[in-house]
């Protein structure tokens, strides 16, 4: 019941042209995930829980305010008639809310940390769908000031988040932000590529997610251990990092470089420069779990405690569908 209430709010989001049946489908979006992330009982997940209820709460509350403001002005609540500024101004701070983009992210790290690692995917994949389209659908009439701005930001502070962090989950988080303001940049000038972005960015984020999984990691002490108990994995993993990062000639090299051609084709030089130099910020932290993953093999000795080598349940195809689509996907273009 709760995953079919979870597609069929973001499908209700993506079919709708009237801002209430949007809100009405974020809305049963958020409440179907609410009880997956807390099924564990854990105080960790209640307290992700909480934190994410009540931001997804705080960003419903205010697209239903900014949308019956701009029908209250207007007289229409259709979606492409969102002609008054300061209703489209707080749709797009309620939408980067819900989608945890900078300087609204502070949610999304501690958030992402509580869940376990498979709810944690649904999170960082699927939620950021429905709020997409609907910055997608309203960004013709958003100031293009505020979305650069927005873009900037997430993009440096997802690469300066994540440089301290040793929890897996908040560097995957810190990474997610720093991939939505790729999206987030492109926006007004090519849609078609903010669309690719997040496209590449699902595949790479299911296959890093995926891993973790079967490996059961959570720490970055814990990938070091990981080689000599699936040593496939591990480098299929460590490219996959990489490709995350936006290395050729992987996948993840896709959107950076198009949507860097299509900055300078705009004449924005300096943000395609910002851009550049703050994904070397994310390249940093994905090199450093490449590092311990790949690099601290033996004769070295572990400084963690060696996990029990256990079985895992997890489809093998899922997995492999992903590593596959995040490393080998380049040629496409």
């Amino acid at each position: 019941t709760l995953l079919s209430s979870l597609g069929l709010g973001t499908t209700l989001t993506f079919a709708s042209s009237h801002w209430l049946l949007a809100w009405m489908g974020l809305e049963i979006n958020t409440l179907a995930i609410i009880p997956l992330m807390a099924q564990h009982h854990h105080p960790r997940a209640v307290e992700a829980t909480t934190k994410y209820f009540l931001t997804q709460a705080t960003a419903a509350a205010m697209i239903l305010f900014a949308s019956t403001t701009n029908a209250w002005i207007t007289g229409v609540w259709d979606m492409n008639s969102l002609s008054n500024p300061i209703a489209s101004t707080m749709i797009v701070a309620a939408l980067a809310l819900k989608i945890g983009l900078a300087p609204m992210h502070f949610w999304m790290p501690e958030v992402l940390q509580g869940l376990d690692l498979l709810t944690g995917l649904v999170l960082s994949t699927w939620q950021k769908l429905a709020p997409l389209a609907l910055i997608i659908q309203t960004a013709q009439s958003i100031d293009p000031l505020l979305l650069t701005a927005l873009g900037l930001m997430s993009t440096l502070i997802g690469g300066w988040g994540g440089l301290n962090q040793t929890q897996l989950r908040k560097i995957l988080a810190y990474s997610s932000i720093a991939h939505m303001g790729w999206m987030i940049i492109v926006l007004q000038y090519a849609p078609q590529l903010t669309l690719l972005a997040l496209l590449t960015y699902i595949f790479m984020t299911s296959a890093a997610f995926l891993t973790l999984k079967t490996s059961s990691a959570t720490k970055i002490g814990t990938l070091a251990t990981v080689w000599s108990k699936s040593p496939i994995l591990t480098t299929t993993t460590a490219l996959v990092l990489l490709s995350l990062g936006g290395l050729p000639p992987l996948t993840g090299f896709m959107p950076k470089w198009l949507i860097l051609q299509e900055l300078a084709k705009q004449s924005l030089p300096l943000v395609a420069t910002i851009m550049a130099l703050a994904a070397l910020l994310s390249l940093y932290f994905y090199l450093r779990l490449c590092y311990a993953m790949t690099l601290t093999i033996s004769p070295n000795t572990t400084a963690s405690t060696t996990p029990w080598r256990v079985r895992t349940t997890q489809a093998p195809f899922p997995l492999a569908l992903a590593t596959v689509m995040a490393l080998g996907l380049l040629p496409v273009t």
